[in-house]
């Protein structure tokens, strides 16, 4: 109660503050305040230029196309594997802002299409921005500095040699696969009366309780394609070509 009454008074001493200035203040000054233009804060009108990139930067990702392994050779002969990607017409399509959007970020497309196979939405999109159709479309978060206009082209040359770099791709699905290639087991015996389950994953399941396998549990199921990420990969080499 006492805690109760302490927190009316102090309410009470804060209203009597604000009607106390309300009333020192005069009534022109108090009806004008709510549409006076200083109070309101300016829009920032923002140039999507490229700027001064510090550590802090986060430039923009580009879209590859992946095409095969390859193999080269240091000065002391070790092979290195490689993987060989190609970057197909990368070009910046949209920006997006915070007054409008709500985020620095750029939309970047990729490849070529035939116009008949999109749909209405998607050609007047390219057509308001003044881009050519892609074939794919990735939205990816920048900061200010790091903004590029719209129509502007990407290359290998948006990396150097010898750059460490992220990859995030799709892997290869290879459908209904078993225990063992699925997750690695070492299958049931290979002689001595296993007829026919050399490559079985065994029991899975339990007695009476709860008398059913769990959710959790590792079987034999589709082996889906899946999003992954691999950090910090080494670059070799970059070739530009015409085509």
């Amino acid at each position: 109660m006492l805690a109760l009454s302490r927190g009316l008074v102090s309410r009470l001493q804060f209203f009597a503050i604000d009607a106390a200035a309300v009333v020192a203040t005069p009534f022109p000054v108090r009806f004008l305040r709510g549409f006076s233009s200083d109070a309101a804060p300016e829009s920032r009108i923002i140039d999507a230029k490229p700027g001064v990139i510090t550590p802090n930067s986060k430039r923009t990702e580009i879209i590859a196309l992946k095409c095969g392994m390859s193999a080269l050779w240091d000065k002391w002969g070790a092979r290195i594997p490689i993987t060989v990607h190609w970057v197909d017409d990368n070009i910046v399509s949209q920006v997006k802002t915070p007054e409008k959007e709500g985020i620095f970020a750029l939309q970047i497309g990729c490849g070529q299409k035939k116009e008949k196979h999109l749909t209405q939405p998607e050609v007047g999109h390219f057509r308001a921005q003044g881009v050519p159709i892609k074939r794919k479309l990735r939205e990816f978060p920048v900061t200010e500095d790091a903004l590029l206009p719209v129509g502007t082209l990407l290359n290998v040359r948006h990396f150097v040699p010898g750059q460490y770099v992220d990859i995030t791709g799709i892997t290869k699905g290879k459908g209904f696969q078993g225990g063992m290639k699925r997750h690695g087991f070492k299958g049931m015996p290979a002689s001595h009366g296993a007829s026919l389950s050399h490559r079985s994953i065994g029991f899975t399941g339990q007695r009476d309780a709860p008398g059913r396998c769990l959710k959790v549990k590792r079987c034999l199921d589709a082996w889906v394609g899946s999003k992954e990420q691999l950090k910090m990969c080494g670059s070799t080499k970059f070739v530009q070509q015409e085509i």
